[in-house]
Formats: structure tokens, sequence, C-alpha cells
């Protein structure tokens, strides 16, 4: 069952049940209000017709005129004596004066069926002096009230009705609007799935409601996340793919002239399985590097803690000068810095810089670590080649190198500051590049002091 329909039929049986309930409670209430009101009426002739009775004698009561001026339509006064005669009697329904008279002790009132019709009653003893003498009875037959419940009733029904075919078509049209931006996206799914083209759901804010809208806007951003994505997987597969193709081209290239010459010149052999491991651990750098930015794209690639900063620059300053005897020197004027974040992934990320320094410059190396209102700040300073300045904004770009030849000799893959700038981005910090052709380049991070 479709949502339209459930929704419409929980809203009508919901609407059914509330004006079932209000039906009876106006109806029972009426009648309630309009017995009272009528038993009022008999009590208070009755206390009239005492009134006027004064003496309260046995031949007042015994006179044949005495409830002349009582009687009404639709009704029966009489009084009945101890021995069941009747003194004194006037009314005009005959299913009235049929009934029995009786001589009633006590006082009573109440209601009663006669032919289908509600009847009220009252009987109050009557007395002479002391002692009980006769006793009055009022009948009075309902049949205006009756007609005019009956004509409530209709107007119940009628008006129950039409609240029912409004709240159908008015509930169908509501869910109509409602699930209208749901069923666009189903379509829209559909189609996506049909022809493999993202699309997104084209709405109108007045025409929705703020959840719909919600729904819609969370929709549209995931397609463009979807998007991005399948944009980034192609441009990595299509970049992936000229990388791999160079260096695949050279090692088939020295693999041919193996085959051919290499068995009897000794000299092609070398420069041949020379060349050939050359391309081998570029193809390897390559393959590690893509995955390690693959598993960069994973949003629980960080292993959050609080560490200090200085000592693991210090560490990384020691190790490049005895693998590259080049001197990298650490500013750190508090002593201490500490940062919230994944200790591994940060060593990673100067790793990639201080390397990156290393290969494009020829002296000392500056890494200024400090702590500014809250802000951890790191600048990674070198005096080498420096990038133009038209070429900063693409430095984060995977595979872009550039001068490729020189990056090429270095043994660059341009995955490096992708990896670097992911990096910054999961710590949600900020990464800037400063650079002159010849003059060095600064590169300086920015990362939000956490504590915990």
């Amino acid at each position: 069952m479709t949502l339209r329909k459930r929704y419409t039929l929980f809203t009508i049986f919901w609407i059914i049940f509330i004006l079932l309930l209000f039906n009876i409670f106006v109806y029972l209430f009426v009648i309630n209000i309009t017995t009272r009101s009528e038993e009022q009426s008999l009590t208070d002739k009755v206390k009239l017709l005492l009134e006027n009775t004064h003496p309260q004698q046995l031949a007042t009561y015994k006179n044949p005129g005495l409830l002349n001026d009582f009687y009404n339509v639709n009704e029966l006064i009489r009084i009945v004596s101890p021995t069941g005669e009747i003194w004194s009697e006037e009314g005009s329904d005959k299913e009235l004066l049929n009934q029995p008279a009786v001589y009633y002790r006590s006082h009573d009132s109440g209601l009663m069926t006669l032919g289908g019709k509600r009847v009220l009653y009252m009987r109050v003893p009557l007395y002479e002096g002391p002692i009980q003498v006769a006793s009055l009875e009022i009948m009075r037959k309902m049949n205006t009230l009756d007609t005019y419940l009956q004509i409530l009733v209709v107007a119940l029904a009628v008006t129950s009705a039409g609240a029912i075919l409004f709240a159908i078509f008015g509930t169908y049209w509501f869910t109509s609007r409602l699930t209208s931006p749901i069923q666009q996206m189903v379509s829209t799914m559909r189609e996506i799935d049909r022809s493999g083209k993202l699309r997104k759901i084209e709405s109108k804010p007045e025409d929705d409601s703020a959840e719909m809208q919600q729904l819609v806007r969370a929709f549209n951003q995931m397609i463009e996340r979807l998007d991005r994505t399948f944009a980034r997987q192609k441009q990595f597969v299509a970049d992936a793919s000229h990388e791999l193709k160079t260096p695949l081209t050279v090692i088939g290239s020295y693999a041919g002239m193996l085959k051919r010459w290499g068995r009897d010149d000794a000299a092609v052999r070398d420069e041949a399985i020379e060349s050939i491991a050359r391309e081998v651990e570029r193809l390897q750098n390559l393959t590690k590097s893509m995955l390690t930015l693959a598993d960069a794209e994973q949003e629980d690639w960080l292993n959050m803690e609080s560490f200090d900063l200085v000592p693991i620059v210090d560490e990384l300053s020691e190790m490049m000068h005895v693998t590259f005897s080049r001197t990298v020197r650490v500013n750190a004027a508090s002593g201490s810095v500490y940062l919230k974040g994944d200790r591994d992934k940060i060593r990673q990320l100067f790793v990639i810089l201080i390397d990156n320094a290393i290969k494009y410059s020829k002296d000392t190396i500056d890494v200024t670590v400090s702590s500014v209102k809250q802000t951890v700040r790191v600048y990674v300073t070198d005096k080498g080649i420096g990038i133009p300045e038209n070429e900063i904004p693409y430095l984060f770009e995977r595979f872009y190198r550039v001068d490729g030849a020189r990056s090429r000799a270095t043994g660059g893959v341009g995955l490096g500051l992708s990896i670097a700038k992911r990096i910054v981005d999961l710590h949600e910090g900020q990464i800037d590049v400063m650079s002159k052709p010849g003059h060095g380049t600064t590169i300086m991070l920015q990362f939000p002091q956490r504590k915990g």
C-alpha cells in the first residue's frame, strides 16, 4: 500500500472516530439538557398547582375543573384517589388516557416509552393536613423534542458526511503534494539507474514542507557528493593509467633490448637492467602512494589522540639528516606544542613536506612550530628553486607536477601533496603555499588546538 493511501485511510478513520464520539456526545448532551428542562417544567407546574389549591382540602381535589388551567397539548393530568378512582382529569391524547389510573404513595418521576415515543411522567402525593388523600399524575409526550432530536441527528449525519468527504479530497490533495518530492525522488533514482547519469531533484521551496525541503537537499547533496566522487575516480583512473603507461613502456622497451642484444652486449644488458630496476621502483612508489590516497578517502582513517608535536618533528629532522645528509632545523619557542590528531598521519604529513623540500633545495630547511590563540602553526621553509605563482593553485591535485622532467628525476609521482592535503583536511586544518621562483618555498600549516 502506498504512503498516500495509508495516510488518507488513517486520516479518514481518525476523523470518523472523532466525529462519532462528537456526535454521540452532542446527542446525549442535548437529550440530557432537554429532559432536565422538561422535568423542571413539570416540577414548576406541580408547584403552581399546589399553590393554587389552598386550602388543601379533599373537596378541592374532587373539583372536576381544578386542572383546566394547567393542561397543555400532549399532556395528561389527573388526580387519583386511594381506591383508584379518578377525581379530576384533563387530556386529549388517547394513548395517555388509556393508561390505567394508579394511586401512588411517594414522589416519582422519569421517562418511559409509549407507542415508540418518549413520555415524561411525574407522580406527586396530595395531602389534607398530614394525611395523604390522593396522588397527582402528570404525563407529557415529548413529540416536539423528539422531532428536534431527529432534525439534530439528520444535521449531524449530513455535516459528518460532508466533513468526511472534505477530509477524503483534502487529504488526497495534501498527500499528493506531500509525497510529490518522494515520487519525484523515486522517478529520479529510476532514471539514474536506467541511464547511469546522476541527476538532481528540481523542487520549488515554496511548495514543499520544511521536512521535504530537507529531504530534497539531502538527496541533492548526496548526488553532488557522488558526482564529485565519480569524477575524482574517473580522473584518478585516467591519471593513474597515464602515470603507469610511461614506466611500463620503458620496461617493455628495455626488455626488448635485452631480448635482442643483451645476451652478447654486456653494456646494453647492464643499462637495461638498471633502467628496469629504476622503473620498477617508481611503479612500487606509485602503487604505494595510490593505495595510501585510496585509504585516505575513508572516514575512519584517523586514530585520534593528544600528543606533543615537537618530538615528532625533531625525530624526523634527525632521520632526514642521517638519510640525506641534509640539515633540518627545528624551531619551537614554547618547547612543547600539543595537538589532537592521528600521530602516524601527522608524521606522514611532515615526511612528505620535508622530503619535497629536500628534493628541490640544497640549503638548510627550517621547520617552525608554534601555538597562537588555540591554533597550532607549522612553517616548512626551504631556499630552493621555488614555484611559479600560477602553478600554486594546482599543487594539491593528483599527479600534478610543476616540472614533470625534474619530478621524474627526483622520483616524484605527483601524489605526495594530494595525500598531505587530505591529511590536513581530515584534521580540519589549513595548508597554504607561499613561494617565489629562485627564492624558495614556505608551506604553512594551521590546526585547531583541541584538548582531551
